[in-house]
């Protein structure tokens, strides 16, 4: 067995320490400095943007082949790509459409949306689940269960739902 399975030497210890360090300073400014709405509640934009700042870090601070500067610069890239994302999509509104996905109706006053269960690939069984832990015993306390953004099912009882106007655009048309 070679001894360089084990060890390779100072030089790429004090790499990792390097990069390591300083990566996850920018990081943290980069993050701090982009706002709330980077470490909010993940749409599938701030997922794939989150997913690739770990890959680019755990590849930054184990590849020796990779400068400090080169480092801070992919980490740096791809906060300022998932930042001007965000900006194009509060400002328009076909941007919002690309990147969004649109929260959709799921159950509405006694009726499950058999079309938006299957276009979402999910059952009955996942809307009385979400009641049940909604604190619901019944689904007839339940006025709509709304699958949002982020994948979590959402439930406004039928007392909480007011004129409904955060629930009736998502009604999917058959």
């Amino acid at each position: 067995m070679d001894i360089s399975y084990f060890w390779t030497g100072w030089e790429a210890i004090l790499h990792t320490l390097l990069i390591g360090a300083v990566g996850y300073l920018t990081l943290v400014i980069l993050l701090r400095g982009t706002g709330p709405r980077t470490m909010a509640k993940m749409t599938p934009l701030d997922f794939v943007i989150a997913v690739s700042l770990g890959s680019v870090f755990g590849r930054v601070v184990t590849a020796v082949d990779v400068g400090l500067t080169q480092a801070v610069v992919a980490l740096i890239l791809l906060v300022v790509i998932q930042w001007s994302l965000a900006a194009l999509r509060s400002r328009w509104r076909f941007m919002r459409r690309l990147l969004d996905s649109p929260p959709v109706l799921l159950y509405y006053e006694g009726e499950l949306q058999a079309k938006a269960l299957r276009r979402h690939r999910l059952t009955d069984l996942d809307v009385h689940t979400a009641a049940r832990q909604a604190g619901q015993g019944s689904l007839a306390d339940v006025q709509a269960v709304i699958l949002h953004a982020d994948g979590t099912l959402g439930i406004i009882a039928t007392d909480s739902m007011g004129d409904g106007s955060s629930v009736l655009p998502f009604i999917e048309r058959e």
